[in-house]
């Protein structure tokens, strides 16, 4: 397996969400190298890891790349918000996912307070990574201008 990143925890689900999400989505087979969503693409819902490893990555930024094992769900801010995923997805060894879309999702979150607030203390987590990927991306863009007119005087 290639370099993968730092194994992460912050977005495992508790016997009972993962019941929940189990009867609430569609389960599906990803082979490895398969995508599951990408940076930028329209929210098609969370992403539950039944089996295997899942890659999350922000375009340009490897250092911060995180790998998801088995009882992880993905996809959670953009399925809050119905933006856009701000991460990719990306399927390092085969996979077993269910996937629930996002109005079946948001529909148990309403059903559910105690999952909703598990759900909302993973989101919690996942926000913070990916402003701090943001604003490492942000700084890593104000270097390269500096350089750049550095190099210009």
């Amino acid at each position: 397996m290639k370099n993968t990143g730092a194994q992460c925890k912050t977005l495992k689900a508790s016997a009972e969400l993962r019941s929940s999400l189990e009867s609430a989505g569609n389960r599906k087979h990803y082979a490895s190298d398969d995508i599951l969503f990408r940076e930028d693409d329209g929210n098609v819902g969370v992403f539950f890891l039944l089996k295997g490893k899942v890659l999350m990555s922000v375009k340009n930024l490897p250092k911060l790349d995180r790998l998801f094992s088995t009882g992880s769900v993905l996809g959670l801010p953009s399925t809050f918000t119905g933006h856009p995923y701000s991460l990719t997805a990306l399927a390092v060894t085969e996979a077993e996912i269910v996937q629930v879309p996002q109005e079946a999702f948001l529909q148990l979150m309403r059903e559910r307070p105690d999952l909703c607030g598990e759900a909302a203390e993973m989101l919690g987590r996942e926000v913070n990574f990916i402003h701090s990927a943001l604003a490492e991306r942000r700084k890593r863009s104000v270097a390269r201008k500096l350089a750049c007119e550095t190099a210009v005087s």
